[in-house]
């Protein structure tokens, strides 16, 4: 069985989190998704609309996500690459050239991301609807 591991915040999931998640998932036959903490978003310094709580169940209702561990820091990448048997590590291409570093333990794949589309845009877009263009 081939294991595919990816990590990320999935704050106001949108179509470009679902095809990241297929497509990730395209590539094994297990996803295991590394879910960031309230705790840890607050450490980087962003903020998640919803609860780490909230944001686990509804990645765990979608059918190309098998699994939902929680990312607790930038470290752990290893461990959790050891610890669930994983064979590819997928992240989007924004984040290019940033974890070759992990190309040791496993292969590493820099997925397009889709365009048009992103919780940034999504932010920005509600603001101006709303009147608050900040």
């Amino acid at each position: 069985m081939k294991k595919v591991i990816t990590y990320g915040t999935f704050d106001l999931l949108h179509w470009g989190h679902i095809r990241l998640l297929e497509r990730a998932r395209q590539l094994g036959d297990h996803l295991t998704v590394a879910l960031s903490t309230d705790e840890f978003n607050a450490l980087k310094h962003k903020h998640a609309y919803h609860s780490y709580e909230h944001r686990k169940y509804i990645l765990e209702s979608i059918r190309y996500v098998d699994k939902v561990i929680p990312e607790l820091s930038w470290e752990q990448k290893v461990s959790d690459i050891k610890k669930e048997k994983i064979d590819i590590f997928v992240m989007g291409d924004d984040w290019s050239e940033e974890f070759d570093f992990l190309k040791p333990y496993c292969e590493v794949i820099y997925l397009p991301r889709t365009l048009n589309i992103s919780t940034s845009k999504i932010k920005s877009d509600i603001n101006v609807i709303s009147g608050r263009n900040h």
